[in-house]
């Protein structure tokens, strides 16, 4: 009797969690993403200890700063997030579209290198686990297969080395370069350096063009690190699109929250939109929120 009592038990156990999965709308849910925001949306005119307080009132957890060269900067940066409590989480390399990594010209690729050298440095010198990469751009001198060697050649060789020895992942991000237009392929693209320090950076609006982001979460799983939070909206009578707020475009956020929640997603979400003052930022956050709750992130009530 003892026996089939706590079978029972189990058993009620069992379906309550599975009805109160369901009525958040994740069966089998898990998960729990952080909202971070991208330094170019606080206001330029504070310094930076004054930027990362506004961004921890408005309820950010974490922030992803650019490419810094001035070595005093740096030293700024580390002692606002150090005083702040705000946690840098990544950084966004700047030097990969004005040079790309898939270049046949080795300047360019030089320069290339050493913007993602100093990059990496940075994210060591902050505390950051990423960098996020663009590795290639596909244009009429750069063909696509050469693009696709050319920027993993390159990686292997010149930029993984330094990376395992901070431990500093590379993040590869998804971008309107002509390049990795599938998550099928994207997937295979990280897959092939077989290195724990490649990723994957996945941009929820950069791929709205040509697929549905939902689709491209559930594909590359647990490659991605980080993830941009932003929304696209098409005009096509004007044939014109338009980056907007979160919740205010065409991306169905709830179907990524829940493929988010198939893949046990944790990681920062780092907003990539327009900048604002703190009842902006708080707004911004509020939708993040409503996202996270399976909500659409736009309160119509």
């Amino acid at each position: 009797m003892r026996e089939i009592n706590r079978r029972r038990f189990l058993e009620s156990t069992a379906m309550l969690s599975a009805a109160a999965a369901l009525h958040t709308g994740f069966a089998g849910a898990s998960g729990s993403p952080k909202k971070a925001v991208l330094i170019t949306m606080l206001p330029k005119e504070l310094p930076y200890l004054e930027r990362f307080k506004l961004a921890l009132d408005a309820g950010f957890e974490g922030i992803e700063m650019q490419t810094v060269t001035d070595p005093k900067t740096a030293d700024e940066i580390r002692e606002a997030s150090s005083k702040s409590g705000l946690k840098i989480h990544s950084v966004m390399n700047m030097a990969h579209w004005d040079n790309p990594l898939s270049s046949d010209d080795p300047e360019v690729v030089n320069k290339s290198v050493k913007g993602m050298e100093t990059s990496l440095r940075n994210a060591r010198l902050w505390g950051a686990d990423t960098v996020l990469l663009v590795p290639a751009v596909v244009n009429p001198k750069t063909m696509y297969k050469d693009a696709y060697t050319r920027s993993q050649k390159m990686i292997r060789e010149r930029l993984l080395p330094l990376a395992q020895d901070l431990k500093v992942v590379i993040a590869v991000e998804e971008v309107w370069n002509k390049f990795l237009l599938s998550p099928i392929e994207f997937a295979r693209y990280v897959d092939e350096f077989k290195s724990p320090w490649v990723k994957a950076y996945f941009d929820v609006g950069n791929v709205v063009l040509y697929g549905y982001p939902q689709d491209w979460v559930r594909t590359l799983g647990n490659r991605i690190v980080k993830m941009h939070i932003k929304d696209f909206k098409m005009d096509r009578r004007e044939g014109r699109f338009y980056w907007k707020n979160i919740g205010e475009g065409d991306i169905d956020w709830p179907e990524i929250r829940k493929a988010l929640s198939e893949i046990g997603y944790e990681g920062f979400m780092t907003t990539e939109i327009q900048g604002g003052d703190a009842a902006y930022l708080k707004d911004v956050v509020a939708r993040l929120n409503r996202f996270l709750a399976g909500q659409p992130p736009v309160n119509s009530a």
